[in-house]
């Protein structure tokens, strides 16, 4: 069964074409990030705009990579939330179109759900995670809108234990970017600054713990980075009166400790809930999972299997929605025409 897969909750014009759940045949995503640097942040009309421009030649690659013609496919399955409205109605509707046109079954996704079946899409000899480890799943879900930890029971049956009370870490990460004078997204452009860390220039940044509670507080780390960088003298950055080498190397530092400060609270967490429901693996998913730091503290701290798709199935894809779409259409979950978009959609 090949089902196209359309993703355009945020910024992403990604489309995939996915066999039985678990075969990648084409991947393909339009990304907007240079559009939005200027801004620091995504503009939701910029980028609904700009989904209508990418969405047809992004189509048209998809099923070129996958060697097939509209007519091939089986399943049409979009995301209908959550994320941004305007975003979300773009792919909708060219779901819908294709549905009505080719005659095809429609199947709506939830976004956070897909980045929980981009670990599907990683399945070798040993089989899918619902095989190896096997189900219940512990999973951390962490992105620019979601910090969420789930527990996977089986196919389509999700229970929420720990979720962001303020900021998610994606967010954290580009505001914390944005003081640091550092660029968009501000996960990758932190995770490049604290690689030049020597790791002796400043101290630790605050941990928000909570307590007992599987939930994630970012608001204190990232007012605690503000103040340091202050103190510094490398905020605001045009007054600042130190030298350029002095300047880079006291943002290598900060942004060292704020990456460790949110990566550790996100890994014991997940490995606390891990062990609380006796879960046979943890699983990585999101775009912040593409961190680097988060990954390595996860597989060496974890004593359990650990399943952590490779970035590019980690940001938004159409990947993750067509196998999510699939699983779905197995369960007899199909959509209708009139289904529409939720931007407040629920796990």
């Amino acid at each position: 069964m090949k089902v196209l897969g359309i993703e355009t909750s945020c910024d992403e014009t990604a489309i995939s074409v996915v066999e039985n759940g678990t075969k990648l045949l084409s991947n393909v995503i339009a990304s907007q990030i240079a559009i939005h640097a200027g801004y620091g942040g995504i503009v939701p009309e910029v980028a609904s705009r700009q989904h209508i421009r990418d969405m047809v030649p992004t189509l048209e690659a998809a099923l070129k990579d996958s060697k097939l013609d509209l007519e091939d496919l089986d399943v049409i399955s979009v995301t209908y939330g959550p994320g941004l409205a305007g975003s979300l109605i773009s792919g909708l509707n060219t779901a819908k179109a294709l549905s009505l046109s080719l005659g095809k079954p429609l199947v709506g996704v939830n976004h956070i759900e897909g980045h929980i079946y981009s670990s599907w899409l990683i399945s070798d000899r040993n089989g899918t995670p619902d095989e190896q480890p096997g189900f219940p799943i512990a999973c951390l879900v962490a992105s620019g809108g979601h910090t969420d930890l789930i527990l996977m029971e089986r196919h389509g049956v999700f229970k929420l234990i720990g979720r962001t009370r303020d900021d998610a870490a994606g967010e954290a990460f580009d505001k914390a970017a944005r003081i640091l004078g550092l660029g968009f997204p501000g996960g990758p452009e932190i995770q490049k600054a604290a690689e030049r860390a020597t790791g002796h220039v400043v101290e630790a940044l605050p941990k928000a713990w909570m307590g007992h509670s599987l939930d994630f507080s970012f608001s204190g780390v990232k007012t605690a980075l503000l103040h340091m960088a202050q103190n510094k003298d490398i905020y605001p950055r045009e007054s600042s009166k130190l030298t350029l080498s002095q300047f880079n190397s006291l943002v290598a530092e900060l942004s060292d400790s704020f990456q460790s400060s949110v990566v550790d609270v996100m890994v014991t967490k997940l490995l606390d809930m891990a062990k609380r429901y006796h879960v046979k693996g943890v699983l990585l998913g999101g775009g912040v999972s593409a961190n680097t730091h988060l990954r390595q503290e996860l597989m060496a701290r974890a004593q359990l299997p650990v399943i952590i798709p490779p970035p590019i199935l980690c940001t938004d894809n159409g990947a993750m929605i067509a196998s999510c779409g699939y699983y779905q259409y197995q369960r007899g979950q199909e959509f209708g025409l009139n289904l529409d978009i939720d931007p407040s959609l629920s796990l």
